[in-house]
């Protein structure tokens, strides 16, 4: 038997044999929980999950394993501590957690449900609140997101979770437009065919769904033409497939005799006309007074 301090402050005896085997079944229980941990992650990553969710996925069963070893480890240690007593323990500890840790606790369990569905991976470009960027590491409670002007932004999983967030590579392909003004008075379903035929040629500009071009608005002297098209999913994509279409359509207008809107000059009757109207000598202008 073990005495001496143990006995001055009354905790349940220990034997050297009763330790020993505690030691054991946790170092068991600590290498169970690694070699669990690695099959739960291959597993995952074998029925397609991303690498973020077995990673986490893996790290929670292998803490799970390794808290079931540490109480079985004081069992057998201390016999007379029954796994009633521990599971009570366990709990006010988890209560207090709860209380102390509320604000972590509800980002790891966001990054548990967020991990679960798995509708977006390290890789994917998505939009939260002001931030935009391509997502490059996705933790328990906290997800890092890259933003387009090259900043880190650590984004709390409780804010992915209750905010609204766009993916922008949810999908292969997206659509953008840009809108052109074009004169009232020209040929505009010519315009609209020149402005199709200058995006199909485009080379960022998908074949399928095919670009189109719909009259959206009329103006003073204009009508708002909008150009619509498909192309990669990723912001270079867009931006790439963007400049393309404004610059070949601009080429087409102009090679065709297209007039667009800023071709177009719209003087109103005031006192902008008077001016105009006034001869540059000042002598004086309009019609004789009778």
């Amino acid at each position: 038997m073990v005495s001496g301090p143990l006995d001055a402050l009354e905790l349940p005896p220990v034997t050297w044999l009763g330790a020993g085997l505690g030691l054991g079944v946790l170092l068991v229980g600590l290498l169970l929980g690694q070699l669990v941990r690695t099959a739960v992650s291959r597993w995952l990553s074998w029925r397609g999950r991303s690498e973020s969710s077995a990673r986490v996925f893996g790290r929670l069963v292998s803490w799970l394993v390794g808290a079931l070893a540490v109480g079985v480890a004081l069992a057998v240690t201390f016999p007379s501590i029954r796994p009633v007593n521990l599971l009570g323990g366990l709990g006010v500890i988890s209560i207090a957690a709860g209380i102390a840790f509320q604000t972590v606790l509800g980002n790891m369990f966001a990054g548990i449900v967020i991990l679960t569905r798995d509708r977006f991976r390290v890789g994917d470009q998505i939009s939260v609140q002001d931030h935009r960027g391509t997502v490059v590491d996705m933790g328990l409670t906290s997800t890092s997101v890259r933003t387009f002007d090259g900043r880190l932004v650590l984004v709390p999983n409780g804010t992915l979770h209750s905010e609204i967030v766009t993916v922008q590579t949810g999908f292969e392909h997206v659509r953008s437009s840009v809108v052109v003004d074009l004169a009232d008075d020209g040929d505009l379903d010519r315009a609209a065919e020149v402005a199709v035929a200058a995006m199909r040629a485009a080379p960022q500009v998908l074949d399928e769904p095919a670009p189109e071009a719909f009259l959206t608005s009329v103006g003073t002297a204009t009508v708002r033409m909008e150009l619509r098209f498909w192309s990669g999913a990723r912001q270079l994509e867009t931006k790439e497939a963007t400049h393309a279409v404004v610059v070949a359509v601009l080429h087409a207008f102009a090679e065709h005799g297209v007039a667009a809107g800023s071709d177009v000059v719209t003087i109103d009757a005031g006192p902008r006309l008077a001016r105009l109207l006034r001869p540059e000598d000042g002598s004086g202008g309009g019609p004789p007074c009778g």
